[in-house]
């Protein structure tokens, strides 16, 4: 994902940095972050949904955004985080997947180092590789989602990641998206320990159904499917207490 958010010798390691210039060589190696992401519909609850891992820490602020009916915008690689409110945006205004991709790009003076997919409304799907992207990276659509990943260990990791999205359609979003994240790992992911991973779902409100994160963990991806397990029975409970607190259990 780039030196995002790398000043100084800021999250390197303990002893990678010396007088002689060691900053600069551990920054170096810092700086080849890889990610692969999976945008989701759900055609019978009509939830968006959104799942991410990487190598670097905090993905959940900087990759998905995602807006109930309407879709949603992964920006990654060398990440770009202003592109995402932008993407729901041009979709909130009528554009169609590949129509918000096309005016991202166009309206994006460094969109060779950018990495983007979008889900619009009605479950089309658009990608866009920029031509500075480091290899390896790939892309695959399926009804209703799209995966992109960069700088992996393999490109077969979007379609292994879309596969085992359509394999449960009857499954909640939430799960089938965290399946794809772990195929997506099954199939080589990448050659560096993974360290973020996110899952957001938007269902009909105007906040989150589900946004979870897992941040400086050694398997942030087996972490996000705890904190899952923990959150499912409680997902509609929240939605309850904020829109008909009447009725809703608890406090």
């Amino acid at each position: 994902m780039g030196r995002d958010g790398l000043t100084g010798t800021l999250g390197l390691p303990p002893g990678s940095v010396n007088a002689a210039g060691g900053c600069r060589a551990a920054a170096a190696a810092y700086a080849a972050r890889m990610t692969f992401s999976l945008l989701g519909h759900c055609s019978r609850t009509g939830q968006f949904g959104a799942a991410c891992t990487t190598s670097s820490i905090g993905i959940g602020a900087r990759v998905p955004f995602l807006a109930a009916r309407l879709g949603g915008v992964l920006t990654q690689h060398r990440t770009d985080p202003r592109l995402g409110p932008r993407g729901v945006e041009l979709l909130r205004s009528g554009c169609t997947a590949q129509e918000t991709i096309d005016a991202l790009v166009a309206s994006t003076p460094d969109h060779g180092w950018r990495q983007l997919a979008a889900i619009d409304g009605a479950g089309r799907t658009a990608h866009f590789h920029g031509a500075r992207m480091k290899p390896a990276h790939a892309e695959a659509h399926g009804q209703g989602c799209v995966a992109i990943g960069n700088i992996m260990a393999s490109e077969r990791v979007p379609q292994a990641m879309v596969d085992a999205f359509l394999a449960s359609p009857d499954a909640p979003l939430a799960e089938r998206l965290l399946l794809a994240l772990q195929a997506g790992e099954d199939a080589g992911g990448e050659g560096r320990p993974l360290v973020s991973a996110a899952l957001l779902v938007v269902a009909g409100e105007s906040f989150p159904f589900v946004d979870l994160r897992a941040d400086r963990d050694p398997a942030p991806i087996a972490a996000l499917r705890g904190m899952w397990a923990d959150y499912a029975p409680l997902a509609e409970e929240y939605v309850a207490r904020a829109v008909r607190p009447n009725q809703a259990r608890g406090g």
